[in-house]
This record gives structure tokens, C-alpha cells and sequence, in this order.
């Protein structure tokens, strides 16, 4: 069997924690910030779990991971 590539925009985005959860960023940060709330933007900092409908399709872009 030939090897699966790795989507490389996956793997600049999320990384796998030791249990096998997908960990990414929160989006809606980068620009027009003043729409935002307060609290949306404070609740977005740092890192979050993928929930596991979104994982299952992230997990096929990182074969590897």
C-alpha cells in the first residue's frame, strides 16, 4: 500500500493529545474584532478539544499524527 499524505494545512492547525482528542484553536480571531464580544474573544484564547463530529474528519486529514 503507497503511503497517505498528510493535508499539510491540517497539520499546521490541530494536533492529536496523548488520548487521541483533537486539540485546535478557536476561530473568529484574526480580524474585525470589534464585533466581537467581550466575553467571545476572552473564551477564545488558547486551546480547545474538537468535538468528535469534527475530530472524526480532522483525524483522515493526519493519518500519522
Amino acid at each position: 500500500m503507497p503511503k497517505l499524505k498528510t493535508k499539510s494545512g491540517a497539520k499546521k492547525r490541530f494536533s492529536l493529545t496523548a488520548s487521541g482528542r483533537v486539540k485546535g484553536s478557536p476561530a473568529f480571531l484574526s480580524h474585525n474584532l470589534r464585533k466581537r464580544s467581550q466575553k467571545m474573544k476572552r473564551q477564545a484564547r488558547g486551546t480547545m478539544i474538537l468535538q468528535d463530529c469534527d475530530a472524526k474528519i480532522v483525524k483522515q486529514f493526519i493519518p500519522y499524527a
